[in-house]
């Protein structure tokens, strides 16, 4: 069976991969298996210089890894550069962190005994990787699942195979070989993998529904998940926001990636006194954006990597207008391209009950309810199943601090969205995920802890 990777553009194909046979898939775990062996057995400092050296052969390669993207899934080409960047800046802040986060912690000294607790390395780690972000989203696993003294097997999604081969083959030749491998799986075949007792670990980027499968398929071996899964990220603009800059990031924020963001802003909460001019500022910023060839550096808006999504987006705004919601630009896929391409869309007076409130809206849409008060606003907000991120944006630190202390989310902002921090871990709430990657915690999720009691005087 074959894999076959279609332009979202113009709908032509970009690579036809083979799916692994089962002979394969058995010695490419073996061969992570045997590199686990080898490479938890160096000190910290050795697969560092290793890991840099990875990095660099992705450096070496950028101009090809970006125009891979670009073809993939359709992310302009600028921005496929900048997430290429951003992944550099990822890794470099886990090799700062590594030393701190994986030294022992040293109990304090009693007479006679030694007692520490060392964070140590799992063995093969699973890495389940998507497409929206398809570089940043697996270094954020394979950095510090290196560092750690990990091995990875890295499936990455069937929209963006070539990712996932850029970044094995950057860190699968090096002085120990095999510390990263693709696989090209189907989904019964991604079951048996997890079902294999050499694996410690799975980390998994995607829906809440394959997230729940992994999580089941995982559960029967006894090892532990990573699951990022989806959001529904609330915005609320307070009566004292600096408004320009909040209309302007909010509406990057819904349609950065063409909104295919789990931590994008899905869902805008403005004050009543700011209402009608944050709509009519919002609206001018969506009409501007420049849908194209997302190879061609003037477009700013390409199309969604997934056909099947412009029918979804569809039924969300149909949904949300026949409950009463006014339509005030886009709403339907942009018929004159041959692309998968999504008008930008504002819809205003949004009900809280209507789909594009309560679920997952991957693409560029934003919907605006007004609010009277923080404490409605707040209230709205809480109104999900989902917690990854949310954003409050106002002049006033304690308002935030206070909003912060009673959002269910992950990561709560102020005065911004749709960002990562590595220093910070990226974690979420109900239906958002569990687990960590980035920041120390990150590393420690990668790892168990092992504790060292030696009675050193008998």
């Amino acid at each position: 069976m074959t894999l076959t990777v279609v332009n979202p553009y113009d709908q032509s194909t970009v690579a036809e991969l083979p799916f692994d046979t089962e002979t394969q898939i058995a010695e490419k775990l073996d061969r992570a298996t045997t590199a686990f062996s080898t490479w938890r057995r160096l000190s910290l400092d050795q697969r560092a210089a290793i890991v840099q050296s990875g990095l660099a052969k992705l450096r070496d390669n950028s101009e090809q890894i970006v125009r891979d993207v670009t073809l993939q899934m359709g992310k302009p080409f600028k921005q496929a550069q900048g997430e290429l960047e951003t992944l550099f800046d990822r890794a470099e802040t886990c090799l700062e962190l590594a030393a701190d986060a994986l030294s022992p912690d040293i109990l304090p000294p009693q007479p006679g005994l030694v007692r520490r607790i060392e964070h140590v390395p799992l063995g093969v780690v699973f890495d389940i990787a998507a497409w929206n972000y398809p570089l940043i989203i697996p270094i954020n696993v394979i950095v510090p699942a290196l560092l750690c003294g990990n091995t990875v097997l890295l499936k990455h999604s069937a929209k963006t195979p070539l990712c996932g081969r850029h970044l094995a083959e950057a860190f699968g030749k090096l002085a120990v070989p095999d510390l990263v491998t693709d696989v090209v799986l189907n989904h019964a075949q991604t079951e048996q993998l997890i079902a294999d007792r050499r694996v410690h670990h799975v980390s998994f980027t995607g829906s809440v529904a394959g997230g729940r499968k992994i999580a089941r398929y995982a559960a029967e071996q006894l090892i532990d998940t990573g699951l990022e899964l989806g959001g529904n990220d609330p915005a609320y603009v307070a009566a004292d926001a600096d408004l320009d800059f909040a209309v302007a990031n909010l509406v990057d924020g819904a349609c950065y990636n063409a909104g295919q963001s789990c931590c994008g802003v899905e869902r805008a909460y403005v004050h009543e006194t700011l209402y009608d001019e944050f709509l009519c500022k919002a609206e001018a910023a969506l009409r501007d954006y420049r849908l194209g060839d997302p190879l061609d550096e003037q477009t700013t808006l390409g199309p969604l990597a997934s056909r099947t999504a412009l029918g979804e987006l569809e039924q969300q705004v149909r949904d949300a207008v026949d409950r009463g919601a006014r339509l005030l630009c886009g709403g339907s896929r942009v018929p004159d391209q041959s692309g998968n391409f999504f008008a930008p869309t504002l819809l205003a007076d949004v009900p809280q009950d209507s789909v594009v409130m309560q679920e997952e809206s991957f693409g560029p849409i934003l919907p605006v309810a007004s609010v009277a008060d923080d404490a409605q606003a707040l209230a709205l907000m809480n109104d999900s199943r989902f917690g990854l991120t949310a954003s409050v944006w106002t002049r006033d630190q304690e308002r935030a601090e206070r909003f912060a202390g009673e959002l269910k989310a992950g990561t709560v902002f102020q005065n911004r969205c749709d960002y990562l921090d590595p220093a910070l871990p990226w974690t979420g709430v109900g239906e958002s995920g569990k687990g960590s990657t980035l920041s120390q915690y990150g590393f420690w999720h990668l790892t168990r802890r092992k504790s060292i009691n030696f009675r050193t005087e008998t």
